[in-house]
């Protein structure tokens, strides 16, 4: 495979406090490109980071073929970088791929790219416990025209960047009965840019009333819980841990996969199953519900403190969040080296390609 390196002649790295680390906003110093024309994959390289230069009349803007994904390497107290299950979000970037009538980027491109990558960048990653090097690899549409119709020219990039925690706090949610994320059919379960773009609204709307996030219902009765706006849901209801099953309309979380598998290893009742609103919000009326949070990669575990629903809301107390605790430390212990990784879901992030 052919390569390309253009390396920077200095590091911005030195110049960032990684004590103060707002998420999102800071760049790392190269990011991997790959463009696609006549049905294959090509133009490899791992570059400076820097603006692209996009023709107005670029389909991605006008028809919304844009997909990505986000993913987090950590270091282990002696500075290894790791990766966290890679292969499964090659595997669900191109699900998306398919679903939005884009090429497949070839799995093991996508996995020596950002091993590579990460590699390279592993002098970004924060020694702090809860912060990591977040990795958003995204496809976009490149031609230039006008006319409804699949592109015939793509670009695939990987960039990265240090964050902190992406909740410092628990989490309160709204559940949002007028508006709706996906339904069956649907995009939903596509990492795709516009379902996020369709939630802005209704998650300013939340905001405005003191709220994190929206919590989403099903767009036909409108009853059914989802899946919040940035993470998958979980729900402990006398004893049996609650999710969501995926239904075409729910994005296939790699978290909240991860979970399943430590809660039923660990001998805990678990369901993947349809739970509405109002068997949420009656058991935290009457003391049944114990625990809420969230699984996803920006957010790891997120516990949930309050839950508004029309006039209701319910208030769930910290000294019961059992299950969530024993889940957030298992998953950060295995991020950092600290906690054997039994599942073999972290790899070390290695020069494949010995730029």
């Amino acid at each position: 495979m052919n390569i390309k390196f253009n390396k920077i002649e200095k590091s911005r790295v030195g110049d960032i406090d990684f004590d103060n680390i707002p998420f999102g906003k800071i760049f790392t110093d190269h990011m991997f490109v790959a463009d696609y024309a006549d049905g294959k994959w090509s133009n490899y390289e791992i570059c400076p980071v820097h603006k692209l230069e996009i023709h107005p009349g670029n389909l991605a803007w006008h028809y919304g073929q844009a997909i990505f994904e986000g993913m987090k390497a950590s270091v282990t107290k002696d500075r290894v970088p790791m990766l966290f299950r890679p292969e499964m979000h090659a595997k669900r970037i191109n699900a998306s791929a398919r679903r939005m009538c884009m090429p497949e980027f070839p799995e093991k491109d996508f996995v020596e790219a950002i091993h590579t990558l990460v590699h390279l960048e592993q002098n970004w990653i924060p020694p702090h416990k809860g912060s990591a090097l977040y990795i958003r690899p995204f496809m976009i549409a490149m031609d230039e025209a006008i006319g409804v119709r699949a592109s015939d020219t793509y670009k695939f990039i990987v960039f990265t960047m240090p964050v902190g925690p992406y909740y410092s706090q628990p989490v309160k949610l709204f559940a949002q009965d007028t508006y709706v994320r996906a339904v069956v059919g649907g995009v939903g379960e596509a990492k795709t840019a516009g379902n996020y773009a369709a939630s802005l609204y209704p998650a300013t709307m939340a905001r405005k009333e003191g709220y994190d996030q929206v919590m989403w219902l099903d767009g036909i009765h409108k009853k059914y819980i989802q899946e919040v706006g940035t993470m998958n849901i979980f729900f402990v209801i006398n004893n049996e841990v609650i999710t969501p099953n995926l239904d075409g309309a729910i994005l296939a979380g790699i978290t909240r996969d991860s979970v399943l598998h430590i809660l039923r290893d660990r001998g805990y009742n678990v369901s993947e199953r349809q739970i509405t609103i109002d068997e949420v919000m009656e058991a935290g009326k009457n003391g049944s519900l114990t625990e809420v949070f969230g699984t996803g990669t920006a957010a790891v575990i997120a516990q949930v403190d309050r839950i508004k629903y029309k006039e209701n809301e319910i208030f769930l107390s910290d000294d019961q969040w059992n299950i969530s605790t024993m889940l957030k430390n298992f998953v950060n212990e295995l991020r950092d080296g600290s906690l054997e990784d039994l599942y073999g879901w972290t790899v070390p992030a290695e020069n494949v390609w010995n730029i």
